[in-house]
């Protein structure tokens, strides 16, 4: 089993080879530890290896990671579901929220940033593979929440979000990332940011633009789902 620093080497490596392969500059993409589940060890650890932006997708766990790991400059991301009454803790103590989908998310998250932080960096969630289960905007719905969302103050509209259906073909893989690559360009706002990819797909999602790839498995390893903190 893989030790977390080789596979911090391992996965900056395939990140290095994905972005060269598609004639990218690799400093272009940045890599988002997923580290739900996990013990504030593990991402100790990564932070050794370099690593400074870590996603969370369970508020109450990010909270207590936070507060162990509080000696270190660490970058925290929000990547799970938001439900209401979670907006205030994300809007004091994330610097990135990946996962808006509704304009009353944003709002509230607005309204809640605490005045001496700088704007909360914002990625809008997109149902490209239109799945029942999945959160995210519908694709024909975005440019109309974007529009609302980057007139918001406190938030800087970075860009979009998407966790398309799981496959192993790679075709199918790009096609979803190509998707979410031109509805940004559709929607003709300022925006740097292509959140996708994770572990088994982030050749795929490089190859068609993504800026940062979230990796969770291939870093730490299999989930713990016995008792996920929320």
């Amino acid at each position: 089993m893989s030790t977390i620093p080789e596979s911090v080497a391992k996965v900056r490596a395939r990140i290095r080879e994905a972005a060269q392969a598609s004639g990218r500059d690799p400093q272009d993409v940045q890599l988002l530890a997923v580290s739900k589940t996990k013990p504030a060890s593990a991402l100790r650890e990564a932070f050794a290896c370099g690593q400074r932006d870590f996603g969370e997708n369970y508020l109450q766990e990010a909270l207590a990671k936070q507060a162990e790991l509080a000696d270190l400059e660490l970058t925290w991301h929000f990547i799970g579901p938001i439900q209401s009454n979670k907006t205030r803790a994300l809007a004091e103590h994330f610097a990135w929220v990946h996962s808006v989908d509704r304009l009353k998310i944003a709002q509230r998250l607005s309204e809640q940033r605490p005045a001496q932080l700088p704007p909360l960096n914002l990625c809008l969630q997109v149902n490209v593979s239109g799945e029942a289960s999945k959160s995210g905007c519908a694709p024909a719905e975005l440019a109309a929440l974007a529009g609302a969302v980057a007139e918001l103050p406190n938030l800087r509209l970075r860009g979009l979000m998407a966790i398309p259906e799981p496959t192993d073909d790679p075709a199918a893989q790009r096609a979803a990332f190509a998707r979410l690559r031109e509805l940004k360009e559709k929607l003709g706002l300022d925006l740097d940011t292509l959140s996708m990819g994770m572990s088994h797909d982030l050749e795929a999602a490089i190859a068609e633009g993504a800026t940062w790839v979230r990796i969770g498995t291939a870093l730490f390893g299999a989930r713990d789902y016995g008792q996920p903190p929320r």
